[in-house]
């Protein structure tokens, strides 16, 4: 890295424009401000470079050259997510208010109003431990419901308070954590991200939470009184069952996936390897710039 620190914020910029690009969403200044990648800065700092850098500016946003016309694609989405969030934070809420679950945060394309026509709504729900695969069985009733509304839930990740410090730590999963939005669970949710500060290192301005927030503090009474009741209910030996039997057949469906996992405190069902995916479009991207930018060409790949 240079030791420059305009040419490294004019780096980090393209870095992480680059990054965006992938998912097809050009980013506003205060959007690269946040998900700004590998360096600390101001605003104001942020906001000078980027009329000073190589990426290119369409009305408020900031592409990279010759993909202006993602303004539109991110319009289009937009549209389409405002119409989706009431409903994704109502469901939500319902998986947030079954019994041992106790955060739900909405995650994917819609936690970045970049939603394409078709595609799942994506959460991350924690539950309390040793009632991860029971939760993931109410939570999987609630998604067949929701097809009936024409709305397709995929709950496919889900961990136990003894799981939120994430093993994964990569920028794929930097991004996810801090683009996460609370639905229900406030206090795991922070919990979450003290305990997972290493999002630090790669989105170093992606502290707090997102614009979007939805989430509620408390357990319902409905909740406590789900749990009380279940407690006359063999539930410990379903959650033994259930989890005997998913653990071998996702991990016998999903074996060629390095990012998939299952076990007691965790359910990731990673099948499309969507992390490594990503990294590998963020280098071909990085690759096909630096010809025509050869000052940024030694530097980008340290990032």
């Amino acid at each position: 890295m240079p030791d420059n620190f305009s040419d490294r914020l004019s780096e980090a910029i393209l870095h992480t424009v680059a990054y965006s690009d992938i998912f097809d969403y050009p980013l506003t200044a205060p959007e690269v401000h946040r998900y700004l990648t590998g360096v600390r800065a101001s605003f104001e700092e942020v906001a000078q470079a980027l009329e000073e850098g190589p990426v290119m500016r369409t009305g408020g946003y900031f592409t990279l050259p010759d993909r202006e016309e993602l303004v539109s694609v991110r319009a289009e989405r937009e549209v389409r997510s405002r119409q989706l969030l009431p409903r994704a934070i109502r469901y939500g809420r319902l998986l947030g208010a079954l019994p041992y679950i106790r955060m739900v945060a909405l995650t994917g394309s819609l936690s970045m109003s970049n939603i394409e026509e078709g595609k799942d709504i994506d959460y991350l729900i924690v539950t309390a431990p040793n009632h991860l695969w029971t939760c993931r069985a109410f939570a999987l009733l609630v998604a067949r419901f929701a097809r009936f509304e024409g709305i397709r839930l995929c709950p496919n990740y889900l961990i136990t308070e003894n799981a939120l410090a994430l093993v994964d730590r990569s920028l794929y999963a930097a991004h996810e954590m801090t683009q996460m939005i609370p639905v229900s669970g406030m206090e795991i949710y922070t919990r979450m991200r003290l305990m997972n500060a290493w999002t630090d290192e790669y989105l170093p301005n992606a502290q707090g939470l997102p614009e979007v927030f939805t989430a509620a503090n408390t357990r319902s009474g409905l909740q406590h009184f789900l749990e009380f009741i279940s407690k006359f209910f063999p539930v410990r030996i379903f959650e033994k069952w259930e989890m005997n039997r998913k653990i071998k057949k996702l991990s016998r469906e999903q074996f060629s996936s390095s990012e998939s996992s299952f076990s007691e405190d965790v359910c990731k069902g990673h099948v499309d390897m969507h992390g490594e995916t990503t990294e590998q479009e963020l280098r071909r991207r990085l690759h096909d710039f630096a010809p025509a930018h050869p000052v940024y060409a030694d530097n980008l790949n340290d990032f």
